[in-house]
């Protein structure tokens, strides 16, 4: 192949790595990201609200979780089965006594 050849060659294989490249750039939203890298309040408010959604499903998901705990621990203690009664009767003495130490300290 002729000098000529090889280069537009070269050049068309260049253009379409760099089509390609752009084509990555955008599926990955880097234009997005440099948006908010230069809008640093901007960045900083949706990391906020970010946070405290997170914060807020946590402790909805903690509390029924627990809930569901409780629920059937109830329902094993209603049971009346020996171990696990007497296992859970100690568990409701700690809380109790733990209770009554904090609202002592009120």
């Amino acid at each position: 192949m002729s000098e000529k050849t090889e280069e537009k060659h070269t050049l068309k294989t260049i253009g379409e790595t760099l089509v390609e490249i752009g084509i990555q750039l955008d599926r990955a939203n880097i234009a997005a990201y440099v948006y908010l890298l230069n809008k640093p309040k901007r960045l900083i408010i949706l990391n906020l609200i970010s946070g405290i959604a997170r914060g807020i499903g946590i402790a909805i998901g903690f509390t029924l979780f627990a809930a569901t705990i409780i629920y059937f621990l109830q329902k094993l203690g209603a049971l009346n089965l020996p171990i696990i009664g007497d296992y859970i009767a100690e568990i409701v003495k700690i809380v109790q006594a733990q209770l009554h130490v904090e609202s002592s300290f009120r």
